[in-house]
């Protein structure tokens, strides 16, 4: 079964608005900030952002994380959007989409760059590993 798809990536979102709103919710929650780059134009984004919109990933992430989905345009020729927050967070360049951050409500990157970067392939992922990944998620 394919994965279900979610278009949540919008050019016209001020994303460090957005950025700074889930920060401030996470620090008066105790929630975690998913902070995830991509692109509607990207298979693995709206994979990974269908997935999340699901009823049983809404119920395990609601009281969890603040997530703030972030539009990077198109990075790969130089038409990227919103890369000073990938930066802001230790990532220096967006190389691949999604990339996928789990940020501490001080501003703090709590996932590996490399893990970061890792989430390129998640619409081959299956539906069972990346709810684990969510629901067990601890700061390495």
């Amino acid at each position: 079964k394919g994965h279900p798809e979610g278009l949540a990536f919008f050019a016209d979102r001020n994303a460090q608005a957005d950025v700074e709103r889930a920060l401030a919710d996470a620090k008066v929650s105790g929630k975690t900030v998913l902070v995830i780059m991509g692109a509607n134009w990207c298979h693995d984004s709206v994979g990974l952002a269908g997935w999340l919109d699901t009823p049983r990933f809404m119920a395990m992430m609601r009281d969890r994380y603040a997530i703030v989905y972030v539009d990077v345009g198109t990075p790969q020729t130089g038409k990227g959007r919103n890369l000073d927050i990938a930066k802001r967070f230790g990532i220096k360049k967006v190389k691949t989409t999604p990339l996928v951050m789990l940020v501490s409500a001080d501003g703090k990157l709590l996932n590996s760059k490399k893990d970061a970067a890792s989430w390129r392939n998640a619409a081959s992922r299956g539906e069972d590993d990346i709810y684990s990944y969510f629901a067990r998620f601890t700061p390495a």
